[in-house]
């Protein structure tokens, strides 16, 4: 099990846990969190890539440091699970034995959920409905949620993220993933800790040069917002001050594991809505898309895209960012026109791009999410 400092971090054990894939995680757990007290109305609030717990989610919680109008302790149970591959929930960095570090087996969206869903009904014991409110990949794990158990989930909140991920998006995953994997040297074939005593820098340092013409708008760069918001003068002070500092403290396997999931993630490659597609065999559902196979290219796929987001019972409210380089408004536009009346768009105008989801950085930003969630829970009667 993963070693924490912080006491408030806890642990719900999932035994052999079977993958989407069929594959065995042994002796799987997942990393959680709680805000506020059980007897309240809850709120699943999953991690993003390369998020932890607090680092990564709290910043949109009511705490002492920031006051929320939205995701406050005082009215709502808010249940904060991690991700696989964070390093908090079974990670890569943290599982030994023939099927850690490297070869742990890979995990989607579909397996966070029946984890999540597991801690949720078993081991806190909460069998009303919920609201689901995610950033990112969290906004995936949102839309896996709402689809994946309809009649738990009363609304969900995604925010800059998608309900599948698109051929652009899984492209520019492809670098991300190449920036480690081209170090050669550093990376070892995920044995870096054992043959080298280090993580792979140089392929660490080139992920975060990758990230840095994505994560923010072209807007953003050109009138200096890393000078005025972040006080980093210059391209390669912020490419070494920002970008490389980012990357530079993760776990390279725990990365490319999330990066695998990002890359598969998709609402239709589940029992409920496959039908005839390729995405109802095991294997095919596993397979890169774009080449006519699964999750895009065929028109039974795209049927069956269309089944998941219309099984989704919950209001929806989605969020994207205008200058968003991941997901797109207009992504954001086809599933709202699947979801019908079920669904709201509501558009977060930013030159902040994807960072204006989280975390936390565009103050302006968190009060705009913030306060959309507040009045969605309050329109809802949730």
């Amino acid at each position: 099990m993963a070693p924490t400092t912080d006491p408030n971090i806890k642990y719900h054990q999932l035994g052999d846990f079977e993958l989407q894939s069929g594959e065995i995680l042994p002796s799987a757990y997942i990393a959680y969190r709680t805000y506020g007290s059980p007897s309240n109305p809850c709120v699943v609030y999953p991690t993003w890539f390369s998020g932890t717990i607090v680092a990564g989610n709290e910043w949109l919680i009511s705490t002492s440091e920031h006051t929320r109008r939205g995701l406050d302790p005082e009215r709502y149970y808010i249940v904060v699970p991690a991700a696989f591959g964070n390093g908090e929930s079974m990670s890569p960095s943290n599982t030994t034995g023939p099927k850690g570090g490297v070869n742990m087996p890979k995990t989607t969206q579909y397996d966070n959920v029946r984890a999540q869903h597991n801690l949720i009904t078993k081991g806190l014991g909460i069998t009303d409905q919920i609201a689901v409110v995610g950033w990112s990949m969290g906004a995936c794990q949102t839309y896996q949620w709402a689809s994946q158990y309809p009649s738990m989930v009363k609304l969900a909140i995604p925010f800059c993220g998608s309900a599948r991920t698109s051929l652009h998006n899984l492209a520019f995953l492809e670098g991300v993933k190449g920036a480690i994997l081209a170090d050669t040297e550093g990376y070892c074939g995920g044995r870096y800790m054992e043959e080298k005593g280090q993580q792979p820098v140089v392929g660490l340092k080139t992920l975060g040069r990758v990230y840095a013409g994505w994560g923010f708008s072209q807007a953003f760069y050109r009138e200096k917002g890393f000078e005025k918001y972040f006080g980093l003068i210059g391209i390669e002070a912020t490419m070494v001050g920002f970008w490389e500092k980012w990357s530079t403290s993760k776990d390279a396997n725990n990365l490319l594991h999330m990066l695998w999931t990002w890359q598969h993630a998709d609402i239709s490659a589940q029992p409920l809505y496959a039908g005839e597609s390729r995405l109802a065999d095991a294997d095919a559902r596993l397979l890169d898309r774009g080449t006519g196979k699964p999750g895009a290219g065929n028109t039974l796929d795209e049927e069956a895209f269309e089944r998941a987001l219309k099984g989704i019972q919950a209001k929806v409210l989605i969020m994207p960012c205008s200058h968003d380089l991941y997901f797109p408004p207009e992504d954001s536009q086809i599933e709202k026109s699947y979801l019908g009346e079920n669904g709201e768009l509501k558009v977060i105008e930013s030159i902040w791009g994807h960072w204006a989801g989280g975390p936390g950085d565009s103050k302006d930003d968190a009060k705009f999410i913030d306060d959309s969630i507040h009045d969605f829970f309050k329109k809802n009667r949730f």
